[in-house]
């Protein structure tokens, strides 16, 4: 009898909210340290994953943004790229939409260029995966709108190798609206735009970054369910929510994955998929979301079918290549005996 972990091994995915600087595992992390003669606050990695206990979003960010100081070279950004990449493709993942924090490097001297080069090389390295990669830079919410537009600057070197540029940091306090120029800026460039959005923020703030910075994308959008309106609006749109479901466990978004909303956004009509945020953190990479949130909710195989097609459908590939894999989850579906509806 086949079971919904083994279906979940075979559908290929995609992964469209992922920050690389979250896929650092702590044995990395003290082998980067190592290599750049970084003293850490931990004697070891099980030191790290204790630490690993958040309340809320800014728990993690203070840690996130800690770890970080091991990156300086291009290899150390090649290196963590890589790492993820694998990781990713042994879930089956086939495409990846990866976020990264420009302004976490560069605030502490590091180069837009030493992270650009180190982090295209593992783009250029992920067919020998049979794997592609867009990636994301994200501009930090918390602070102002003029450090985002000189990130955007120094980024114009790489505009063509980029897929988009998102929002994401300390969420409450910070609503889009202080990003619309930046955005503009991006949009006008030809880029995609995508903001995190409603995680524990109001859904006021799901409105301003689908009117303000008329997003392709909502990274989270949890709260969106709170506001009939807004739902309504972003199936309308067909706005795709990529939602964290092993995060919002972590950050206390939910109380339990019994809870989590992923359940009642499909039944409203919702377009969302799953994804693992920052695995080495929340301890989780896709399949692990899948896995635990279909256990938690009792999805059923059509459910689990259906957020992997929707990972594809919400990228940013061309509509050939969207067809193309899902094409590959149909093919899966049939082999398990999944009956689709409609």
């Amino acid at each position: 009898m086949t079971t919904l972990p083994q279906l979940v091994t075979a559908l290929p995915k995609a992964e469209l909210h992922v920050h690389l600087e979250g896929t650092l595992e702590p044995e990395m992390l003290f082998d980067l340290a190592r290599r750049n003669r970084v003293e850490l606050p931990y004697e070891s990695a099980e030191a790290v994953r204790r630490a690993y206990d958040f309340s809320r979003l800014q728990d993690f960010l203070d840690i996130y943004y800690a770890g970080t100081a091991v990156l300086q070279t291009e290899r150390d950004f090649h290196d963590l790229a890589m790492a993820y990449f694998r990781r990713a493709r042994a879930d089956n993942v086939r495409h990846v939409e990866a976020f990264f924090d420009p302004q976490a490097h560069t605030d502490r001297g590091v180069a837009v260029a030493t992270v650009m080069r180190g982090f295209l090389q593992a783009v250029d390295d992920a067919p020998d995966l049979d794997l592609t990669v867009y990636l994301i830079p994200c501009f930090l919410r918390h602070l102002p709108e003029e450090a985002a537009l000189a990130t955007f600057d120094a980024l114009r070197p790489y505009l063509d190798r980029l897929a988009g540029v998102g929002l994401d940091s300390s969420e409450v306090g910070h609503p889009p609206r202080n990003f619309q120029a930046v955005f503009a800026e991006a949009r006008s460039a030809g880029l995609k735009v995508v903001a995190h959005a409603g995680e524990e923020g109001p859904p006021e703030y799901v409105w301003e970054a689908l009117q303000l910075l008329k997003v392709d994308r909502i990274d989270h959008g949890n709260r969106s369910l709170e506001d009939p309106r807004l739902v309504a609006e972003l199936c309308a749109r067909g706005t795709p929510l990529t939602v964290c479901p092993l995060s919002n466990l972590r950050l206390a978004v939910v109380k339990n994955l019994e809870s989590h909303p992923l359940a009642r956004m499909l039944a409203a009509g919702l377009k969302v998929t799953v994804n693992s945020d920052d695995p080495a953190y929340f301890g989780g990479y896709v399949n692990d979301n899948y896995r635990q949130v279909a256990e938690a909710l009792r999805l059923t195989p059509a459910d689990l079918v259906a957020l992997a097609r929707n990972s594809f459908d919400a990228s940013f590939l061309p509509e050939a290549a969207k067809r193309g894999f899902d094409d590959e989850v149909l093919d899966v579906a049939r082999d398990f005996g999944v009956v689709m509806s409609g």
